[in-house]
């Protein structure tokens, strides 16, 4: 329930940290899959909680926009929960993100600006890519 005397316009992009939530979508050989954006950066599927958002809507809803597949299932409990610096923004320099497992109904991706490509990676093979900043520690928190 929200309380009444909590004003709802609170506006998100002055605050110190953005709270993201990212998919965990893994193979038969446990690689995670990972999206290639427009900057042609990989990260994995996420996108932005926004107030008062439930984290399962959010999951959905991104997982949608971004490659236009239907969420099945969501893991209950996040795997893991992660801060990272975001070089490039002054206004808000950190983002904290919260990682889900969940499972698709199928891989049949639509291309959007968002995730042009998508692929599977392990701790192994993540090196050589250039990714978001925070994929490489949510990688040695989840393998």
């Amino acid at each position: 329930m929200i309380d009444e005397n909590i004003s709802t316009n609170i506006d998100l992009n002055d605050a110190w940290y953005r709270t993201s939530v990212k998919a965990l979508i893994y193979n038969q050989d446990w690689d995670v899959l990972l999206c290639k954006e427009e900057n042609w950066a990989w990260d994995l599927p996420w996108g932005w909680l926004d107030h008062w958002e439930d984290i399962e809507i959010c999951i959905k809803r991104e997982i949608k926009e971004e490659m236009w597949l239907n969420v099945l299932s969501i893991q209950e409990s996040p795997v893991c929960f992660v801060t990272a610096h975001k070089w490039l923004s002054k206004a808000r320099p950190w983002i904290a993100n919260i990682c889900y497992k969940i499972e698709v109904e199928n891989l049949d991706f639509i291309p959007s600006d968002e995730c042009i490509e998508i692929w599977f990676f392990n701790k192994n093979n993540i090196s050589e890519l250039k990714t978001i900043s925070n994929v490489n520690i949510i990688f040695e928190k989840i393998f």
